[in-house]
């Protein structure tokens, strides 16, 4: 296992956390999963308010005792906005009482994902004032957020200084939070990588095209290389459902963290492989058709359409894709259905794609059963 120091918090973490959103069926597999990630040199464990009884199980297995002290383990729990102090007080109290914890080494503000959450921590009265107070009377020692939300609003939280670090999407399929990334690493913070294998790509289970392509490498692996050459970025989030889906390649740690020119050649492969088979259909990514008056997340979508299309990532896709419409301000934006075809993107798109045809057979593609959170 390998150690970076994560930002101004100088907490030295695991470059892989423990999240523990996944595993939330019985205290006894929460206890087995958590040796088995001591054992592989994890120190830093990740649970939520909101993550079912992820927080009480953890609490369970904290209070029958680990095989690594108490001083050598570092926890995150995660506790949504709200929109005034008392709330927050009560919610740190219940966390650190489901987790059989004195203290929490890191709190992460739960899903900043709107201007109206932005608010609420900047409101002299709110929510803030109990987190001021928890950290004052040493309950919570450092203090981050965690976000979905998009990339202006990434960039205004950071921006507040009111926070440590940031919990946020990054991947090699998903690199429009670039910036953020480098705005936390000039203001010294933590930079934790939510759920690569899952949310980066279902790469826990890759199609075969992609399995090829990656070749001599696993999609898996190749996609934590991406992240742990930048130096930026300090931990990446595994949320296995049990111990058997926590393998960690003991290959990962045998190179420098620069990326090898065999792994160079691979994402040149991939990069490739998306221009050859979309040709004039690709979407960069450069966000100019937003926004969208039937409020569709017209790059969102097409991305999704180039993984798809180019790597046959479809079952990705409609994971992905089945969440809009279905998990609020976690996942906004509306179906790619609900195109009026009234051709106010058009204009703005520098590629001059035709986005409407684009949109319709996106959703024919990707559409099936409807997507939720894990959680509510």
């Amino acid at each position: 296992m390998q150690y970076r120091r994560f930002g101004k918090t100088n907490l030295y973490l695991s470059v892989f956390s423990l999240g523990t959103m996944r595993c939330l069926t019985d205290s006894e597999n929460v206890q087995q999963l958590l040796e088995k990630a001591l054992s592989l040199g994890i120190n830093h464990l990740e649970t939520a308010r909101g993550y079912g009884d992820s927080e009480a199980y953890l609490g369970n297995a904290i209070k029958a005792g680990l095989s690594v002290p108490r001083s050598q383990i570092h926890i995150t729990t995660k506790i949504p906005p709200t929109p005034d102090a008392d709330s927050m007080g009560r919610y740190i109290d219940e966390s650190l009482n489901r987790l059989n914890l004195d203290y929490l080494d890191c709190l992460g503000i739960h899903g900043l994902n709107t201007w109206q959450h932005l608010e609420w921590v900047q409101a002299k009265n709110g929510c803030m004032q109990a987190v001021e107070e928890a950290i004052n009377d040493g309950r919570v020692r450092h203090l981050g957020f965690s976000t979905h939300g998009s990339l202006d609003v990434i960039l205004a939280a950071i921006n507040t200084n009111l926070f440590e670090f940031v919990n946020l999407h990054y991947y090699y399929f998903f690199q429009h939070n670039a910036p953020a990334i480098k705005l936390a690493k000039e203001k010294d913070m933590g930079v934790f990588i939510i759920s690569p294998a899952d949310k980066g790509g279902k790469l826990y289970t890759p199609p075969q095209t992609l399995k090829e392509l990656c070749y001599p490498f696993t999609p898996l692996d190749l996609n934590y290389r991406f992240l742990l050459s930048d130096n930026h970025i300090h931990t990446l989030s595994i949320g296995p459902a049990n111990q058997e889906e926590l393998v960690i390649s003991p290959e990962l740690f045998e190179k420098k963290n620069e990326l090898t020119k065999a792994e160079i050649a691979i994402f040149e492969r991939l990069e490739n492989q998306q221009n050859n088979v979309l040709l004039t259909d690709k979407c960069s990514q450069c966000y100019a058709c937003l926004p969208c008056p039937e409020n569709i997340h017209i790059p969102e979508v097409l991305r999704l359409r180039n993984l798809a299309v180019a790597y046959d990532m479809t079952d990705y896709g409609k994971y992905r894709y089945g969440m809009f419409e279905n998990a609020g301000h976690w996942f906004p934006g509306m179906k790619a259905n609900r195109c009026t075809e009234c051709g106010d993107c058009l204009p703005k798109c520098p590629e001059n794609l035709d986005i409407p045809t684009l949109l319709k057979d996106t959703h024919e593609r990707l559409q099936g059963k409807a997507g939720r959170r894990l959680w509510g």
